[in-house]
């Protein structure tokens, strides 16, 4: 079953979601006192909460000649960091046409036992192009999740930092036998950086 705004403001004060925004916030202040600027969406929705895009870190996938990218054996100078631009509207990355990019979410996830997180695209960004991968974050998970974006356009695109990015969705099952922590996954714990494929 999904789980509710009510039931997401009731894990989140027990340390689901840090930090969290109990509201679906849409402007924020401007810094110099200006009018409150427009936002991507994030926060709390009615069946699922909109994480942000840090703006610690934020890598494109380039090419270099001779190599193949190797999910075994990633090579992490396939990932190249990616400069933060900053401009009235917001602090954003760009993501050039027909490129792959990992970002990393604000907020620090803390999943119940019971729980399975789904992260989804926003339809703002899917509407210029930007898909963002189907992520899983499985029982008893912790950490920041990577977030995953393909630019299917012909256009660079921006993706704006400190905005919402992706949605999750709680999904409750029976107890499994075994966590993702009883497992001692390879990806517990991320901090707010990119990780790059594990094996």
């Amino acid at each position: 079953m999904i789980k509710n705004d009510r039931w997401i403001v009731a894990r989140a004060r027990v340390g689901m979601i840090e930090p969290f925004e109990p509201d679906l916030v849409r402007q924020i202040e401007s810094p110099n006192g200006y009018a409150p600027r427009q936002v991507l969406s994030y926060g709390l929705s009615s069946y699922g909460y909109d994480i942000r895009l840090s703006p610690a870190d934020f890598r494109i996938f380039r090419h270099i000649p001779g190599t193949v990218v190797d999910p075994k054996h990633f090579n992490p100078a396939n990932l190249q960091p990616t400069e933060l631009h900053s401009e009235e509207s917001g602090d954003f990355f760009i993501l050039p046409a027909h490129s792959y990019g990992l970002g990393v979410a604000i907020e620090r996830l803390e999943v119940p036992p019971t729980i399975t997180v789904i992260s989804i695209g926003k339809s703002t960004y899917a509407r210029c192009g930007i898909i963002a991968n189907l992520t899983p974050a499985e029982a008893s998970w912790r950490g920041h999740l990577t977030l995953e974006f393909s630019n299917a356009s012909s256009a660079d695109c921006r993706i704006y930092a400190n905005e919402g990015v992706v949605q999750l969705l709680f999904l409750e099952g029976e107890p499994c036998a075994t966590t993702y922590a009883d497992r001692a996954g390879k990806y517990q714990d991320q901090p707010q950086e990119v990780i790059v494929a594990r094996v």
